[in-house]
């Protein structure tokens, strides 16, 4: 496990949001950044605004590198359509979001490390590859054994979070399909993302 994750609630403090809206958030209790300079407030320039949404949304999925996500923005100015709704399709289809989003494991950067591990199955077959695209239709399970983890049963059993509407879970089979790629008003954030930003960030 990287020190990125190790140390991912001082993504947190630095950008000076709940990302994930978890209740230990530093935030919670200093919503000013970290260091001594952290309580100095300044009026962010475009290119600071756009940077700080960059930089929300990568924090958000696990903090995506920097040449995954330039891909991520490549092929959804490709795609068809808008393309900041499609960056969004494109990083809610990674398969640690979905196993994130079907409350299998309490956080995104566990989903990561869940599905390195060998725990998860799509279509019945096993997949360690987090930013495996799962696709409209697929099913993504539990391997048998793994449902006992206790960090699974934790994330199953929390009211932390609901599973959205574009999921369709069985929570006591650790089993659901992924029904439809969201668009941004259907992701449950829990803070304002701002794609249109990111966009803008890239395409300078």
């Amino acid at each position: 496990m990287s020190k990125r994750i190790r140390s991912k609630y001082k993504i947190n403090r630095r950008l000076g949001v709940n990302l994930w809206g978890r209740p230990k958030s530093p935030v919670n209790a200093r919503e000013y950044g970290p260091g001594q300079h952290g309580r100095r407030r300044s009026k962010p320039t475009d290119y600071g605004t756009q940077l700080m949404a960059k930089q929300k949304l990568k924090g958000y999925y696990g903090n995506i590198s920097e040449k995954q996500f330039r891909k991520y923005y490549a092929e959804a100015v490709r795609r068809k359509g808008d393309t900041s709704e499609n960056l969004i399709g494109i990083l809610e289809s990674r398969l640690d979001a979905v196993v994130y989003r079907m409350k299998f494991v309490p956080t995104v950067f566990a989903s990561r490390q869940f599905v390195n591990h060998g725990h998860v199955l799509v279509n019945g077959k096993r997949v360690n590859i987090p930013s495996y695209m799962v696709k409209e239709g697929d099913v993504v399970e539990i391997k048998s054994g793994s449902e006992v983890i206790p960090m699974v049963i934790e994330a199953m059993n929390s009211s932390e979070r609901e599973i959205p509407d574009y999921m369709d879970v069985d929570v006591k089979k650790g089993k659901g399909s992924f029904v439809r790629v969201p668009k941004l008003e259907d992701v449950p954030y829990p803070v304002q993302m701002e794609p249109n930003l990111v966009i803008e960030f890239y395409s300078r």
